[in-house]
């Protein structure tokens, strides 16, 4: 368990590495955990790679607070970052999932202190709902049926009330990342966001950047095919340590 800068309470997981080279932080996506078996998967085959941290964003799962969908989330994955670097690893880099990409992105950009990010099936921009799931997601969010069928059906807890002020959105974010690596993952099945977000992402930010577009993958971490995910633990793997303790 850890504690974010405003005081919010982080359950997370650790898979140790074989050595203290590289810990990767995994963010996952809205209303998932890191106790889910599709989370558990891709934490172990990333485990391959280096240490693995894995962890609940605020109001979902075990972790505390109230989730503000991507705003506020900055401060739990700068606290599993922190605790990254306390445990030894020389190098940390987050991959995040769907929300998790937004959040990661966001962090990398407004934050900073990590050695690469990988953003998978990541909105580029707030408030789409130009796809059904998306639609849903709004009315999940935005209607107290909603949020308590979030509640009672995914343990998790939504803050009432929009935002304010706005955000910086991801796609503006990913423009503050660099010399950080970015790797952009999306597939061109995805029934959430389509490519155009993965695109914008891809021309808001900056080199060193990658974007890769995967054939037949749909949404975030249970679409992700083990193949997928050990070609982004390789890359994760491969990056330059920007941060020297």
């Amino acid at each position: 368990m850890m504690r974010t800068s405003d005081g919010v309470r982080i359950d997370a997981g650790h898979i140790p590495g074989r050595s203290l080279d590289l810990g990767i932080v995994v963010a996952h996506g809205f209303t998932g955990s890191w106790r889910e078996r599709a989370s558990r998967r891709i934490a172990h085959a990333l485990s391959a790679f280096g240490g693995v941290l894995a962890f609940d964003f605020r109001g979902h799962g075990r972790s505390s607070g109230l989730s503000t969908v991507g705003d506020l989330e900055i401060l739990d994955i700068e606290a599993v970052v922190r605790h990254a670097r306390v445990v030894g690893y020389r190098r940390v880099v987050t991959v995040g999932f769907s929300m998790g990409a937004a959040v990661a992105v966001r962090h990398a950009g407004l934050i900073g202190g990590v050695d690469a990010v990988v953003a998978v099936s990541g909105p580029a921009r707030w408030y789409y709902r130009g796809t059904r799931p998306m639609r849903q997601v709004h009315w999940a969010i935005e209607q107290p049926v909603g949020r308590l069928a979030a509640r009672l059906v995914k343990r998790t807890r939504i803050g009432v009330g929009p935002w304010d002020p706005v955000p910086v959105p991801p796609h503006e974010a990913a423009g503050l990342i660099a010399p950080t690596p970015l790797l952009i993952v999306h597939g061109d099945a995805d029934r959430f966001f389509p490519l155009e977000h993965a695109h914008q992402l891809y021309e808001g930010a900056r080199d060193p950047r990658e974007l890769w577009i995967v054939p037949g993958y749909g949404h975030a971490e249970t679409a992700a095919t083990p193949d997928l995910i050990r070609r982004i633990g390789r890359w994760a793997a491969e990056q330059k340590n920007f941060h020297e303790n």
